[in-house]
């Protein structure tokens, strides 16, 4: 009988570029496999600069030229190695659905766990395999032990899902919601925990706090945040959805007490797959969302009560981690940084009257950017973009205090990519100003 230990390894167990194979061309392998003994003695910001490299990355990927995606920020695209992957599994489930499910599959989940942990920089028997991080943060926000009058201290920066899941929990039992509202983007640790500690109060239980905010990509000191709330007694939750696999760091470096993560995002595993952190002594306490025999056992895995669920984008997700891992953490940290502020250094030069809503400094941001452009609408802009030759796709945000357009590049994405990109800007600027 097929050893499924055995069988997960073979297919998601290495690192090297032959781990990839059959799913790359032996051509494709071998020059990556080359360059990886050439950037071997190389930073991570030099090679962050070297587009032959980052050439060959993006043959990894299947991404069409047309539209150019510059709103990888939304949802990522998987490598190659990812989706041939999902497709193995997924044939596999249908030559014997019940079977295949439930005798191999499922009872492969172990090893993956490991794979996240080691990832994660925590135990494996602290992390849970979710679909999203959504379902991981409601997880989290439902489960948590509270009662009328218990304050939870949350930005209004934050993600939709996660601020509505806190005002049904307001609505339905009488907590108290206390907000900040911030002015993007910050510079100043001091101040940006400052806030939180000022709306701190005896009656503060829980402090949300997202990372990186999806809207700018403004990382918030969360380290810190976290431990002025633990001095207080004060439970975290941290919202990681768009800083896990884009900065480099490990859930340890912020010891939150719980954190969620999308895996579709920056790590680039199937849609619809996410991870739920929470601190060992923590597991027992924390309510589960879907129903168990035990909902107080202290098992992490009583959090995967999903019933049916994708299995093949679940054991897919061991490409995503290799394929992630091959790059190297910190090698796409700095890619990520320097393809950002390659376009936006250009366009501070270039592009008349643009604004940016997000910091260049690698301690406030990474790979996302949010410009407007002053006299213009933010959806012309965006309209103007897609209806040029190279139709670039970004992110469109429309908040009271933040309207612009959220550039998002991703590891394939190339110098020349984003050469266009604030080509099509001032050529949008220069129209307006025309007028």
């Amino acid at each position: 009988m097929l050893n499924r230990r055995n069988f997960i390894q073979k297919l998601g167990g290495a690192t090297g570029a032959l781990a990839f194979a059959p799913f790359l061309s032996s051509g494709l392998i071998a020059s990556l496999e080359a360059a990886q003994k050439r950037l071997a003695v190389m930073s991570p910001e030099a090679c962050a600069k070297d587009e032959d490299f980052w050439g060959l990355i993006r043959q990894a990927y299947s991404v069409s030229p047309t539209p150019m995606n510059l709103n990888n920020g939304g949802v990522s695209p998987q490598p190659r190695v990812v989706q041939e992957a999902f497709e193995h599994y997924n044939q596999m489930c249908n030559q014997g659905p019940s079977y295949y499910m439930w005798k191999i599959l499922d009872l492969g989940r172990e090893p993956l766990r490991d794979d996240l942990a080691n990832m994660a920089g925590c135990s494996s028997e602290e992390i849970a395999i979710n679909r999203n991080a959504s379902e991981a943060l409601e997880t989290i926000i439902f489960g948590l032990r509270l009662k009328k009058g218990d304050e939870v201290v949350l930005s209004k920066q934050g993600y939709p899902n996660m601020k509505n899941a806190w005002r049904q929990r307001e609505k339905r039992e009488g907590i108290v919601l206390k907000w900040l509202d911030f002015d993007l983007p910050m510079e100043n640790d001091d101040f940006i925990v400052g806030q939180y500690e000022k709306a701190f109060s005896e009656k503060t239980k829980v402090v949300h706090l997202t990372h990186m905010i999806s809207w700018t990509g403004q990382i918030m000191p969360a380290k810190k945040i976290v431990g002025a709330a633990r001095k207080r007694g004060i439970v975290s939750v941290v919202d990681a959805a768009h800083s896990f696999a884009h900065v480099d760091f490990k859930i340890s470096d912020i010891d939150p007490d719980y954190l969620g993560v999308s895996l579709h995002k920056w790590l680039c595993a199937p849609f619809g797959t996410g991870m739920l952190y929470v601190k060992k002594s923590n597991i027992k306490n924390l309510w589960p969302l879907f129903a168990v025999e035990d909902p107080e056992k202290d098992d992490i895995r009583k959090f995967e009560s999903l019933g049916t669920r994708s299995f093949a984008a679940e054991h897919a997700i061991a490409q995503a981690i290799n394929f992630h891992e091959y790059i190297g953490a910190k090698r796409k940290e700095a890619r990520l940084f320097y393809l950002k502020n390659y376009w936006a250094a250009k366009a501070q030069k270039e592009v008349p009257g643009i604004r940016f809503h997000t910091s260049l400094k690698p301690e406030y941001s990474c790979g996302i950017c949010t410009v407007s452009i002053d006299g213009m609408d933010v959806q012309d802009v965006a309209n103007f973009l897609f209806r040029s030759k190279y139709k670039i796709h970004t992110g469109i945000i429309k908040l009271k205090k933040i309207r612009g357009l959220r550039i998002s590049p991703h590891v394939y994405t190339l110098e020349k990519d984003l050469d266009k990109l604030v080509n099509m800007m001032r050529t949008c600027a220069l129209s307006k100003k025309e007028e």
